[in-house]
């Protein structure tokens, strides 16, 4: 099997049949996982459905048909809707592929947008209204601390940073061990700007980083509470407690770093390195809320 990578979605649009009932669809979009990768290269899949076939066996053969046109079998297949993840999962298992729960689908949420504006608007009974309620929303969950085995201790450290968006064209002669990213054309930013980031320098670089190459790399978000700390955001609803921010400057610089992601259209990265000076990373990611 190849290490290609889909993104899924299976849910109604705006758009109702003669009979007003909603028409469904089946979206793929290849995951982008390089900086380098054109967009325009791509493979994606598309294809509407009546409301009478909602199940796990014709999105099934919606899959099939669109490995035959790619000719490539992905990996795994990444899904954000939690609504739909028994249909999703089972049609996948017929097919012998990993359907993984994920807010990593930083392509297919551009392409969603793409038609919200662009196609559904010119089919034969679009629906406005449907339309202006289709945005997702999921409530937050609570945050738990990281497993035992990677908690940081007494020699660990970590640090806010950034680095300018060209320089990212380079990241792919970048010495990396476990990791992913995508092209920033996805966030449509100049090469000028500021990529904010944050930096785990720990003894336990390359364990640390090979535990977090598991999860489904969401993105960094600072909650302010009474207690203020920085989550890591995982898989569709997965929470984790990398650090707590109680000390005024950590907090302020915390504070510029979810207002460079701003800046940033929300693109920004994770780093693992054992130390400092090293010219190599355990892991990288780069992420985008």
């Amino acid at each position: 099997m190849s290490n290609v990578i889909w993104e899924l979605d299976f849910y109604s649009r705006p758009i109702l049949d003669e009979n007003q009932k909603k028409v469904w669809e089946v979206l793929i979009q290849e995951s982008p996982t390089t900086t380098d990768r054109s967009l325009d290269d791509l493979f994606r899949y598309a294809q509407y459905t009546s409301s009478k076939t909602i199940n796990s066996l014709w999105l099934s053969e919606a899959i099939e048909k669109a490995i035959a046109e790619s000719g490539t079998k992905p990996r795994k297949i990444r899904f954000f809707r939690r609504q739909m993840n028994n249909m999703i999962t089972k049609a996948c298992e017929e097919l012998g592929i990993a359907a993984i729960a994920s807010r990593r689908t930083y392509a297919l949420a551009q392409w969603i947008e793409d038609r919200m504006t662009s196609v559904y608007p010119n089919e034969t009974g679009y629906d406005q209204k449907a339309a202006n309620s289709a945005s997702v929303k999921y409530p937050p969950l609570n945050a738990i601390p990281l497993p035992d085995a990677v908690r940081g201790d007494k020699n660990d450290r970590w640090a806010f940073v950034s680095l300018d968006c060209s320089a990212f064209a380079e990241m792919s002669e970048w010495e990396i061990n476990f990791g992913e990213a995508f092209p920033l054309s996805l966030a449509n930013i100049a090469g000028e700007t500021k990529i904010p980031g944050l930096i785990f320098f720990s003894p336990r670089a390359n364990p640390l980083a090979a535990w977090m190459s598991g999860l489904e790399m969401g993105y960094l978000q600072l909650e302010i509470t009474s207690r203020p700390r920085l989550r890591l955001e995982t898989g569709a609803s997965d929470s984790w407690i990398l650090a707590n921010v109680t000390n005024p400057q950590i907090l302020s610089e915390a504070k510029g770093f979810e207002a460079s992601k701003k800046e940033a259209q929300g693109v920004h990265f994770l780093a693992v390195q054992s130390d400092p000076e090293s010219e190599s990373f355990a892991g990288f990611w780069l992420l985008k809320d």
